[in-house]
């Protein structure tokens, strides 16, 4: 008897063990050898552990390992181009550990799991080889260690992992692999486990929602590694995740074959299946048991019942018209160097886009750890995953056409069934074969029907990029056959308008269009980061920045550079955004970038730096007036205005939210410095999901605008939070511009010799003959060092209460009224003026930090000067804006306010100005 207890309790012990620990955390301190000739697993080396000591999951970077960084920080293009680590290993590493599994895991298989490794690993126990090797950038590398490893036995397990470069998937700069936004770190970043699995098991679950007829299918995969065929029962429910529904389970019985085999289960979601969408991001659990052979195998996986398909050019989820808003995450974790690997990471990543408006990232060139996914559920994001490619010659690698058809099948199996994995497109920019891009799309979409596809985000290849491909889902691209969707190809070349929209570029286009990296807007670096970069990487383009500034004794102009030019970016993104919202036949946008991007030679173009931290730029809220479900629109011809003309504006609205909106008054007002110059309301009955043109009108005279005035022309929708606001400028009609005793000339020496005789002289030389750099609007697009052939200057720095600026409103940096003087214009470099003031500054690019400036003011001997090289003489009856900036120059010249500081060496700067300019007739 005592001994059928003992022998009872034996047994209730060993099956509590087994059932209690299935899996081991092997996750801690390693050793690890670098070996960058590849010499490999010398003799000495085989079943011991190594000297140096290491924690993983972790890098090569993290624990200081590899080649130090000697780099100073100077404004050269290697210390430009990118963040710079400050230890550098690409090559093999060897870790090894010693590990144990549980006695009670004697009947089981073993498998070694690795979150996220770059590149290639290789596994062995002791001094054995595991047979075969992982090579997925995207998922986790398995190794079945059974044949290996005895349980209760002390083991020396080993990981070799090799970084190096092994297909032509990336010209250097796809995110998968690259070193300018994520690191070619070495080592391991997430869960790191050995697992106890029966040996018949399930394998996974892929779940596949069908929102019409209110059921899942689930794909069920099975190993059974027994000799034969089992008897097994198989039973799967399904519940909510918010505890609000419990559904029935559903049980089958079954016969589990040798090897490997699926069933299929179609599970009803009863009457009421919660749906998933960025409103009421609702998860449900699906469990499934298999019992056989006297063991229970059970897989837990989360699904959300999503619809998420196309009609002709709109993209719809469940049923309801989407538009994302959305923009680039392209591995940028400047800490680290690498994706976060758990849900707070992201979070905070979401929370910031969600602050801002967005509900969509695109993964640019990479797919992001199951952590990202998991986030994205819980938060209601809609995802675009790209395969680990950009590329220009597909098609030429067979191996790397091989590689990443395999990943494909990886990212099915390992995310498949998030229900934020919306998009999917085979990498970014890509060329070269489209045949095989082509047929491996239809591949994927006859796999996995649960996402959207697209045969690459944009391309350049001739022939394609212009429209569709044939098999395309939806539609990634910067312009069609018939023009351009996206603003930086017409905001510098065409004068501010308000009324436009893309209808003619998409016209005729059958599949959904998602406007592609729009923005790319530079904005001057935020010099305060640098005390952030407290991890693997160093900021040497910040620090280069900070000390030429400070050599130029231009450190204190940095915060003003950094506002100047973000607030111009901020005022081009509403523009950008806004177009996309009144074009009926787009369903998205996807901006580069709402956060900097650190490489492509420090491409700073975000309104959040690279921590998705706010620079002071914008807030949140304020973005959110353009950028949100709800937008209030306003179409208007232009942005500046007589006092004669009429103010004429057609209202428009944008509704992507959860419901149609009803009943709604939509309250108009025109404010003077917050002042109500003339305001009303229009009723709507109906603001039906998507674009609502037509609601109302405005039309408001200007007569009683007596002084050049900036006004702000507001819509919102009462009783609610959406509002929109826009600026316009008008200008009195008939004010006469005022000589006094200003004398003007476009002549150098004409402008000397009046000087010489102590008279007030306007030098307004020709700015298409005189040296300097070409006039813009828009700022540096993406990055000086990127593309340095490009004019380099990033927008207007003044200050407003200057008194030659009291009849010309403005703010200190540019707006749209500015679009006309800096166009007719050269920026002069002024480096070498001694004295005088400016009162119109350009902000030079980060690689030069020049002091630029189209409007300048001084002493010169006995006369005082004002230096304009923007053109304030040709056709003024029809530049508004120049006359008016010649009115305010010549009141302020008349004044006595106008007694500027010395130049003491104007002569110096003769030659900038063509001499035989001719005076004005």
């Amino acid at each position: 008897m005592k001994k059928l207890l003992f022998s009872l309790l034996i047994i209730i012990l060993s099956t509590s063990c087994s059932s209690e620990k299935k899996q081991l955390d092997i996750s801690g301190e390693w050793t690890v050898r670098l070996d960058s000739t590849d010499v490999g697993i010398k003799e000495s080396w085989q079943g011991n552990l190594f000297e140096t000591p290491m924690q993983l999951p972790g890098t090569t970077d993290d624990a200081g390992l590899g080649t130090l960084n000697a780099l100073e920080p100077t404004l050269s293009k290697p210390q430009l181009l990118y963040l710079t680590r400050l230890h550098n290993y690409v090559g093999v590493a060897w870790y090894s550990r010693e590990i144990s599994v549980p006695a009670q895991w004697n009947d089981k298989e073993l498998f070694l799991d690795l979150e996220r490794a770059l590149w290639d690993t290789q596994v062995w126990v002791d001094n054995k080889k595991v047979e075969g090797h992982e090579e997925s950038l995207s998922t986790p590398h398995r190794y079945n260690l059974t044949p290996y490893m005895t349980c209760g036995k002390k083991h020396i397990l080993t990981i070799r992992v090799d970084n190096r470069k092994r297909y032509d998937i990336s010209n250097g700069m796809a995110h998968a692999y690259t070193d300018h936004t994520q690191i070619k770190w070495n080592g391991i970043l997430g869960d790191m486990t050995v697992r106890a699995m029966e040996k018949i098991r399930l394998e996974s679950i892929q779940l596949y929602p069908d929102v019409k007829n209110k059921q899942v299918k689930a794909v069920i995969s099975f190993s059974n590694n027994t000799p034969a065929a089992e008897h097994a029962l198989l039973s799967m429910k399904v519940s909510a995740k918010n505890g609000s529904q419990q559904l029935e389970e559903q049980v089958k019985k079954m016969d589990v074959k040798a090897g490997a085999s699926s069933v299929e289960l179609l599970y009803n979601m009863g009457d009421n299946p919660i749906l998933w969408n960025e409103f009421t991001p609702e998860m449900y659990q699906a469990t499934v048991t298999l019992e056989a052979n006297g063991r229970v195998s059970e897989i837990k996986e989360d699904f959300g019942m999503r619809q998420l398909e196309t009609n002709g050019d709109k993209m719809l989820m469940n049923n309801k018209p989407l538009f994302l808003r959305g923009t680039l995450e392209c591995c940028i974790f400047p800490l680290t160097g690498t994706p976060p690997m758990n849900k707070e990471g992201w979070q905070k990543v979401y929370a910031a886009a969600k602050e801002y408006g967005l509900n969509h990232l695109r993964f640019h060139s990479w797919c992001p750890p199951e952590a990202a996914f998991e986030a994205a559920d819980e938060m209601g994001f809609y995802l675009q995953v790209e395969l680990p490619a950009w590329v220009l010659t597909i098609g030429q690698d067979s191996s790397a056409v091989r590689f990443l058809r395999e990943e494909a099948d990886r990212i099915i199996k390992n995310y498949g069934n998030h229900p934020s994995f919306c998009l999917w497109s085979l990498g970014n920019e890509l060329q070269g074969d489209f045949t095989i891009l082509s047929a491996m799309l239809d591949e994927l979409k006859a796999k996995d029907n649960r996402h959207l596809y697209v045969t690459t985000s944009f391309t350049f290849e001739g022939g394609h990029g212009g429209w569709p491909e044939s098999n395309d889902d939806f539609f990634v691209t910067q312009w069609t056959n018939k023009g351009w969707v996206r603003g930086q190809g017409v905001f510098n070349q065409l004068s501010p308008t308000f009324d436009k929209d893309y209808s003619e570029s998409v016209a005729g286009i059958q599949v959904s269009l998602i406007t592609h990296e729009i923005g790319q807007y530079s904005v001057y670096p935020d010099l305060t980061e640098i005390s952030k970069y407290t991890g693997v990487l160093k900021p040497l383009n910040f620090m280069a920045v900070k000390n030429d500034l400070e050599k130029k004794k231009l450190l204190d102009k940095a915060p003003d550079y950094l506002m100047a030019s973000g607030k111009l970016a901020a005022i081009l993104y509403k523009e950008e955004i806004e177009r996309a919202l009144k074009t009926d036949g787009i369903s998205g946008f996807q901006l580069l970038d709402l956060h900097d991007f650190p490489g492509q030679g420090t491409a700073l173009v975000g309104l959040l730096n690279a921590f998705w931290e706010s620079k002071g730029i914008i807030d949140g809220k304020a973005f959110r007036e353009f950028c949100s479900p709800v937008v209030p629109l306003l179409r208007f011809p232009k942005a500046v205005y007589k006092n004669d003309e009429m103010f004429q504006a057609k209202i428009e609205l944008c509704n992507y939210g959860n419901d149609i909106l009803t009943n709604k008054t939509l309250h108009w007002d025109i404010l003077d410095k917050g002042r109500s110059v003339k305001h009303g309301e229009i009723q709507v009955g109906e603001l039906k999901f998507g674009y609502n043109g037509k609601l109302g009108e405005i039309s408001v005279p200007l007569t009683d605008i007596q002084n050049a005035s900036k006004l702000e022309v507001c819509v919102k929708v009462i009783g609610t939070d959406y509002v929109n606001r826009w600026n316009i400028w008008v200008y009195p009609e008939g004010e006469k511009v005022e000589w006094g005793n200003v004398k003007y000339t476009r002549n150098y020496d004409q402008a000397m010799a009046w000087l010489n005789e102590g008279q007030k002289v306007l030098f307004n030389p020709d700015w298409k003959k005189m040296k300097g750099i070409e006039g813009k609007f828009v700022p540096v697009f993406w990055s000086p060092v990127h593309f340095p052939n490009q004019a380099g200057t990033m927008g207007v720095l003044c200050n407003p209460a200057h008194k030659a600026l009291a009849d010309f409103p403005t703010d200190m940096h540019t707006d749209w009224q500015w679009w006309d003087l800096n166009k007719n214009s050269k920026t002069m470099i002024t480096d070498s003026i001694q004295g005088g003031t400016p009162i119109v500054e350009m902000v030079d690019n980060f690689t030069n930090n020049r002091r630029l400036a189209s409007l300048y003011e001084g002493k010169v001997h006995g006369g005082k000067l004002v230096l304009a090289t923007f053109d304030l003489q040709s056709d003024l009856e029809n530049r508004p804006v120049a006359k008016q900036m010649l009115v305010s120059l010549l009141k302020y010249m008349n004044s006595t306010d106008f007694d500027p500081t010395i130049i003491e060496n104007f002569e110096e700067i003769k030659d900038m100005f063509d001499r035989n300019s001719k005076q004005p007739v």
